[in-house]
């Protein structure tokens, strides 16, 4: 496929042509790993996003669906992109029924745009990830990226009850439901679900709802050692209490944390500093439930850390204002540190939660020996992101960075944990595959892409072994 000269005149045949753009400056907004598409369509409805589809098809012209773009840089540089299908012009909430805790929404809805609503009925959906501020619900299914609540509440594959969706051949299609009683068939709408755009368009979203806690309480364990850590979080998961939400961070991140902080222009509301060591590992737990519930957590937690053989442990309860700052922090970790360092390479590596100290001590001892600084957070389920963050952008660090990223393959490999890096500088990509060696399952994949859409023209090349 190659760039169409004339393709936003083509478009504008079959959409609005104020909702076509052609304009250099303009998609270079929409840029794809420094490739930039031809040309930007905004179709209004799910029947124009079709039409559109079935043209692309039909020309052979390859093109990348997308919301407001947080995350295109997640996947491999497409091996060729014409147009960008910009889906934000569908973004209503098509659907809520409170009572029966469902929600419909179209897929270029932002998220705040849902959680308001939600959030006057005391419900929510566990979907606060990486740029959720910006977010559209499409882009963060499409993405695949978790978020903490993930431990009590699953990731999107749990909630997620129905999609309509276009095939690679213009087709309107409907899998699942709006309602949990109606669900039948194969859940195909689970397959969108970090598919980075290759399957299909995205129009519409259907999800089961959570109800909102009473109340919820923060608290943070910190050890000296990763090992006395992981410890305690194994007492805190065998233990009665279901916590909402338990995540480890290494003290170079909680460093990373401190020194935002202090130079912040303006004093946080409710500052870290003085509140926990920084050279400790720390355990951030938070539980949600009625207050005698969160009270009765809080006194076994404490109970539990006096009866681990840990030296010196602390133990910090936060208030609730200290509880949603903290919680932010670390759920927008991510994009923290990809500002602070734009050449960061950050790994998603899940391995058995028994096994995650044996990786620390590696990832770690990789690093150092590409002299690159790193800092991890870990999920209590076993999911890891390990972050390199090199100080400058140049020839020889992106050598150490391909070098240690290799090793890091190679180590999951031979651990038996599955390893992806969903955001690294364009130069890496171009040298490694982001996406690990071939799994054994990469044939089914590509028969699935065949499937779904046969022309080959959504999002090419982004996913693993070309697909």
């Amino acid at each position: 496929m190659t760039a169409h000269a004339n393709l936003a005149a083509r478009l504008e045949s079959l959409i609005a042509p104020s909702r076509v753009v052609a304009d250099p400056a303009v998609c270079a907004e929409y840029a794809v790993d420094e490739m930039q598409p031809a040309a930007v369509a905004k179709p209004a409805s799910a029947e124009e996003a079709a039409e559109i589809v079935r043209f692309a098809a039909l020309e052979n012209v390859a093109l990348i669906p997308c919301g407001n773009r947080t995350k295109l840089g997640i996947g491999m540089p497409p091996a060729c992109y014409d147009l960008a299908l910009d889906m934000t012009g569908l973004n209503q909430i098509a659907h809520y029924d409170p009572g029966d805790l469902t929600l419909s929404v179209d897929t270029g809805t932002n998220f705040n745009e849902f959680a308001v609503p939600l959030y006057n009925q005391k419900q929510f959906l566990p979907l606060s990830v990486p740029f959720y501020f910006e977010s559209t619900i499409g882009g963060i299914i499409a993405s695949g990226v978790d978020c903490g609540l993930r431990h009590s509440c699953g990731t999107a594959r749990d909630f997620l009850i129905g999609a309509e969706f276009i095939d690679g051949t213009g087709k309107l299609c409907k899998s699942g439901d709006r309602a949990v009683k109606n669900v039948t068939g194969y859940d195909l709408h689970k397959l969108l679900i970090g598919s980075l755009g290759t399957l299909a368009v995205i129009t519409r979203l259907n999800f089961r709802t959570f109800p909102a806690a009473p109340s919820s309480r923060g608290f943070i364990a910190s050890f000296r050692t990763a090992e006395d850590a992981l410890v305690f979080q194994k007492m805190i998961v065998e233990s009665p209490h279901s916590l909402a939400s338990i995540e480890l961070l290494s003290p170079q991140l909680m460093q990373q944390f401190l020194d935002a902080e202090k130079n912040s222009p303006e004093p946080p509301a409710a500052p870290l500093a003085g509140k926990v060591p920084a050279n400790f590992w720390h355990l951030c737990l938070s539980v949600e439930g009625t207050p005698e519930v969160c009270e009765r957590c809080a006194r076994d937690l404490k109970r539990l850390i006096n009866q681990t053989t840990a030296r010196n442990p602390q133990f910090t309860e936060l208030s609730e204002n200290e509880a949603a700052d903290f919680w932010h922090y670390i759920g927008q970790a991510i994009p923290f540190l990809l500002e602070a360092s734009p050449a960061a390479a950050i790994f998603k590596i899940v391995q058995l939660p028994a096994r995650l100290g044996s990786l620390f001590i590696q990832l770690g001892a990789i690093a150092e020996r590409a002299a690159v600084p790193h800092c991890l957070m870990a999920r209590a389920c076993g999911v890891v992101y390990f972050a390199m963050l090199p100080d400058t952008q140049n020839a020889d660090s992106l050598r150490r960075l391909i070098e240690a990223a290799s090793a890091i393959f190679q180590i999951c490999v031979r651990e038996g944990a599955s390893s992806t890096i969903p955001w690294s500088p364009v130069e890496l990509k171009r040298a490694i595959n982001i996406w690990g060696p071939d799994l054994p399952d990469a044939n089914l994949m590509r028969g699935l892409k065949s499937a779904f859409d046969p022309q080959n023209i959504f999002a090419p090349g982004r996913l693993l072994g070309g697909i």
